[in-house]
């Protein structure tokens, strides 16, 4: 769910850490903390966290707890290193890395390209000026102008993502949603613009979006097993149903940190990066957002950039502090699930790694 007021509190304080070095006294490791914690009933929810610092894990934990599967519930789920989980919307940021690959691979069309030319099955929405000045960054961004509404929780078929998965045609659900603003000029969180671009990744491979990021991303990271589940219609949900396991999220953030590099290879190009992490859109809340990728309210670059899933699902990278924090979480649909990896990533995380 989108709730945003409260990250720009989550934002201020990662910013103070990171600049001022303030750090919490340590008497124990921090994965003795966090399982005091837990034990405290002041982590209720977690499931697993994976802290990694220049390469190092500093803390490692798994709990046990409900758990679902793009909302089917699994009940009560022993988690382990090898545990797939829901990532939720942190699959959107994953998207965004598969459209620069597929950009690079020149299978997918450029940025300021008409996004409604790219479906010409459906012609017949265009002819409105507003919707044909859509672009693909518009979609990328979320600033496409159109109605979209994911404030209400994912259980409710009034919410917009529910109501395009339910619908008989995800791609013109998306893309005839009533203009409300010009593109460009408002962000709107919006899994439908995930959705299309999703579908031109894999228009571009001809082949299934999953089957492409397997070919270009996982294998080349040594992700081996992972699921992409599927709508009524057969098609991945490219806004929130990946599941993968911590230490393969984990390495993505590793990725992520050296700039795209695994290995020697460049599996995501540096630029298609910059361009990512560049914010293209300023949130009343403080916080910016770049192409499906959140990123702190301050910092050129950002100090941090983060992928954000309901439930409590994130995966943060902070190249200042040369961190990623990988939290998975079953709080799914509360409004303030929020509070979880925030709590992991300003309380155990950043002062362990800030100076003291």
């Amino acid at each position: 769910m989108r709730r945003h007021v409260p990250y720009i509190v989550s934002g201020l304080v990662a910013a103070l850490l990171i600049l001022t070095g303030a750090a919490m006294a340590k008497d124990s490791t921090m994965e003795e903390r966090l399982d005091r914690a837990f034990a405290a009933g002041q982590l209720d929810g977690l499931h697993s966290v994976l802290v990694i610092h220049k390469g190092k894990i500093l803390a490692e934990k798994y709990y046990p707890g409900d758990d679902q599967r793009w909302g089917t519930p699994l009940g009560a789920v022993e988690h382990n290193r090898d545990s797939l989980h829901d990532l939720r919307s942190v699959t959107k940021s994953i998207t965004g890395l598969l459209y620069g690959i597929a950009l690079s691979d020149g299978i997918v069309p450029g940025l300021d390209e008409s996004l409604l030319q790219q479906f010409p099955d459906y012609a017949d929405l265009s002819g409105e000026q507003q919707r044909d000045r859509i672009r693909v960054r518009h979609a990328l961004s979320m600033k496409m102008g159109t109605e979209w509404n994911e404030d209400l929780p994912y259980s409710d078929p009034r919410n917009s993502e529910i109501a395009m998965e339910r619908a008989k045609d995800r791609y013109r659900f998306a893309l005839d949603r009533p203009m409300v603003d010009e593109p460009g000029d408002r962000w709107t969180y919006n899994g439908g613009a995930t959705a299309l671009i999703g579908e031109l990744i894999s228009q571009g491979a001809g082949v299934p979006i999953d089957a492409y990021a397997r070919n270009k991303l996982f294998t080349p990271l040594g992700i081996n097993e992972f699921e992409w589940v599927a709508g009524a219609d057969g098609v991945p949900s490219v806004a929130s149903g990946l599941r993968l396991n911590i230490h393969d999220l984990g390495r993505i953030g590793r990725l992520i940190l050296d700039n795209g590099v695994w290995q020697d290879r460049q599996v995501v190009p540096a630029d298609w990066l910059d361009v990512s992490f560049t914010p293209h859109a300023v949130l009343p809340d403080g916080l910016r957002y770049g192409f499906f990728w959140w990123l702190a309210a301050e910092g050129t670059p950002p100090y941090w950039v983060a992928g954000f899933g309901n439930g409590g699902q994130r995966l943060m990278i902070s190249p200042a502090n040369k961190l990623i924090v990988v939290v998975f979480a079953g709080n799914y649909n509360q409004p303030d699930a929020w509070k979880l990896p925030v709590k992991i990533i300003t309380e155990f995380a950043l002062p362990a790694v800030s100076p003291h």
